[in-house]
């Protein structure tokens, strides 16, 4: 279904609208249909330019509806008499955030790819008719929000909480305690996820893996997402620290900045190194649930962090070998997009061969048992054996991808499983 905006209260009136000024520095300028667009279905429709498009004008043509798609949002709307006279040119100086227009026809179908319309487009006229739609039910409404979190990504998270926990305590430390931290984790990892869309929303709108999410589809305001993440980020401290303790509150919360300003601001677009660095956000629930149980954190915390930061760079290089041309359409230097297949599925193994030392050593600090011991073995010698087979054949990338997540899950799994059973 197409979705329109609704006219602002102001509008400009008439039959000819004058372009904006850029705001916010996004190249993006308002034009209020005004009472054209008042008597036929209320939407406004939205010009795209700059500073140097002031003055030109979108002039009132019969018999013709314009519907713009920009930055993957319908944001122009549903007007008798709609013709382009002049616009912004292509170029790539524009900010890749904002996207070619295109005129859709129901069904979404693509009707005209021309890009911008320019100077030599005055006078053609475009037809599209749009499809009237209602305003999200509060359902809709919802399901975005909880998209925005990354569910899938925070249960992943909290796989990796409730097994320090329990070896933390040498035993189950109690139900209010495992319920507080995860809500609490639950809060500052979905805040990280919330901030990290809002402000990869410019990259999500280009990739085809993204494009879908909350954002880029207009289904959340991003000033609204920007609160959003910010209250969960803040209720995850203060729920963390009245219900377990400052600590644990802490690391959660340096955690969330770090992933937003470290990772997600920097690293991911100008270092290849990107995840290897920023998977460090990615395993602080390790700490948090040990620190929710001691108040300290232990050697034995730290090597379950390292098997977690070791885990990342072969967990995400694989899903990112499935989508190395997005990310280089997107200009991210994840490290599938700028060094071979060859050079990736090496890092891959080095880091597979790391992870499973790693694990192994957590038996030589810990009470943990030949339970825990043989797991880390076997669910080890599986992920070595398809980080190799990706080394000879960068098709079973996806494989290494899902095997991955099974291992990071039944590793922990064997670490409380051990404590409880012996």
């Amino acid at each position: 279904m197409l979705r329109a905006e609704r006219p602002v209260a102001n509008s400009l009136g008439g039959d000819d609208f004058q372009l904006l000024d850029g705001v916010n520095d996004e190249l993006r300028s308002g034009v209020d249909v005004g009472n054209v667009a008042e008597k036929h279905c209320g939407y406004r429709l939205i010009a795209i330019g700059n500073g140097s498009n002031k003055g030109s004008s979108i002039q009132a043509v019969p018999d013709v509806d314009l519907i713009v798609r920009y930055s993957g949002l319908i944001e122009a709307g549903h007007q008798p008499g709609a013709e382009w006279a002049t616009g912004p040119p292509v170029d790539d100086r524009f900010d890749r955030r904002h996207m070619s227009p295109r005129v859709i026809q129901p069904g979404g179908s693509q009707l005209c790819s021309c890009g911008y319309p320019t100077a030599s487009d005055r006078g053609t006229h475009i037809t599209a008719v749009a499809e009237q739609v209602s305003e999200p039910g509060w359902s809709d409404t919802l399901r975005a929000y909880v998209a925005v979190t990354k569910p899938r990504i925070i249960e992943l998270l909290l796989i990796t909480t409730i097994p320090p926990m329990v070896l933390a305590n040498d035993g189950w430390p109690g139900w209010w305690l495992v319920l507080a931290t995860l809500i609490g984790g639950t809060l500052s990892a979905g805040g990280a996820n919330v901030l990290n869309n809002y402000v990869d929303s410019d990259i999500d709108v280009v990739m085809e893996r993204t494009k879908g999410r909350p954002l880029p589809k207009a289904d959340i305001p991003p000033e609204h997402a920007l609160r959003f993440g910010v209250i969960l980020g803040a209720a995850g401290f203060l729920w963390l620290w009245g219900f377990t303790n400052l600590l644990a509150a802490s690391i959660s919360t340096v955690a969330l900045l770090f992933y937003v300003f470290v990772y997600t601001m920097y690293l991911k677009r100008s270092s290849r190194q990107n995840i290897v660095i920023g998977g460090a956000a990615g395993a602080a629930p390790v700490l948090v649930g040990w620190a929710a149980v001691t108040g300290q954190v232990d050697l034995a915390a730290w090597i379950m962090f390292a098997i977690v930061f070791y885990w990342t760079p072969p967990h995400f290089w694989a899903l990112a070998i499935r989508y190395k041309d997005d990310y280089a359409k997107a200009d991210i230097p994840m490290l599938p997009a700028v060094a071979s297949e060859r050079h990736t599925s090496l890092q891959i193994l080095w880091y597979t061969a790391m992870l499973v030392l790693v694990s192994l050593s957590l038996v030589f600090v810990t009470s943990l048992s030949w339970i825990y011991l043989m797991s880390a073995i076997i669910f080890g010698g599986w992920m070595m054996r398809d980080a190799y087979r990706l080394y000879k054949d960068p098709t079973t990338a996806m494989v290494l991808f899902k095997t991955s997540i099974i291992y990071l899950a039944l590793v922990f799994d064997a670490i409380w499983v051990d404590v409880v059973l012996l």
